[in-house]
């Protein structure tokens, strides 16, 4: 079972991708938790995406989670392949509920009701290559399962 959160190929590819994917995600989850960089911060997200979005509270609580901590713990290469299956459902969930009926462009320039779904596709193929490349080096599943398999 370690093997299969912690398993990694010992290349740069991993820490690439892991870094890119958290440098765009830090941001946001801190505009859910601590209303940074504009956001509205924990109570106030809660309350839009359970009342006005009508998420149960769960999905608005994992939702948060994911972008606040498996931002941070991807940056650090913590159970990658977990948090990038993670960010894969989430984006799922975020494109079939407000952006795919948008199409496939984000909306740069404001003629578009919404933003569509490219932004989405982007992040679920990051987190696709984190799947089968885990996180790289220097990370802490490097270094958990090579310690592993030195012992």
């Amino acid at each position: 079972m370690k093997d299969l959160f912690f398993k990694t190929n010992d290349t740069w590819t991993g820490t690439v991708l892991r870094w890119t994917l958290s440098i765009i995600f830090i941001p946001h989850g801190l505009q859910k938790m601590f209303g940074l960089f504009g956001g509205l911060g924990f109570s106030k997200t809660l309350e839009v995406f359970t009342h006005d979005l009508h998420l149960p509270f769960a999905a608005a609580l994992t939702v948060i989670m994911v972008e606040f901590l498996g931002s941070f713990l991807l940056l650090v290469g913590w159970a990658t392949r977990f948090w990038a299956l993670s960010f894969i459902g989430l984006m799922i969930g975020i494109m079939i509920t407000a952006h795919i009926q948008n199409g496939f462009f984000m909306n740069w320039f404001g003629t578009q009701k919404g933003e569509g779904c490219q932004f989405d596709i982007l992040v679920m193929g990051i987190a696709v290559a984190l799947l089968f490349e885990g996180a790289g080096r220097l990370s802490v599943d490097g270094w958990l399962f090579n310690k592993t398999k030195r012992n």
